[in-house]
């Protein structure tokens, strides 16, 4: 078998971490887990069965613009990543879709036991940005939170995304997915301003 691992990069003062494919039902349970908390309310899924979320990953996993991705810190999973090409998302009904961009929705492990974590977010943020950007080659990077999101749009902006509109993603209901409404706060990332120089 292959390695699924993706991505990997030390954090000075912070560890390895490491970006690998999604396995849509050994990995089920953990990430049903995560969605099912109320603080994941805005990744849409909660009340899902664990069978429901390995469903709905094992169909991401049949597209050609649309992946799934488990973010590890030392070997430990701590996050969630979606990809998907702009043009092929409702997104793209919103905005401009320039040449190079990419989407991204990334849901953070619950903190534990020990409480909030000091920068994780800007750590696995950064790592999520290095594999998109300079991995793939992508000159943009587009987020869509929720608007009563405040908490992830103010760690977008504070990692160097730029603010775009405020907009309506339309309801999706169509064999395989439903997507209600949503009301997004869109942000940005360029490369340069990531990685500049």
């Amino acid at each position: 078998m292959s390695d699924l691992h993706v991505h990997t990069q030390d954090v000075d003062d912070f560890g390895t971490v490491r970006i690998r494919v999604l396995d849509a039902k050994a990995d089920a349970g953990l990430v049903h887990g995560w969605v099912s908390e109320e603080r994941a309310a805005f990744w849409g899924m909660n009340g899902l069965t664990e069978d429901q979320v390995a469903e709905i990953y094992a169909h991401m996993d049949t597209l050609d613009t649309h992946h799934a991705y488990l973010l590890e810190k030392d070997g430990e999973p701590v996050g969630l990543l979606q990809t998907y090409e702009p043009e092929a998302d409702r997104v793209s009904e919103c905005y401009a879709v320039e040449l190079g961009d990419i989407g991204v929705h990334l849901l953070l492990a619950p903190a534990g036991t020990d409480g909030a974590r000091a920068g994780w977010s800007s750590a696995l943020l950064g790592a999520v940005a290095s594999y998109v950007l300079v991995g793939l080659d992508r000159r943009r990077v587009v987020v869509d939170p929720d608007v009563r999101n405040e908490k992830a749009i103010a760690r977008f902006l504070r990692q160097g995304f730029v603010a775009g509109e405020r907009v309506v993603l339309p309801e999706i209901d169509i064999p395989d997915v439903y997507l209600p409404e949503k009301h997004a706060q869109l942000a940005f990332l360029r490369r340069e301003v990531a990685f500049p120089g």
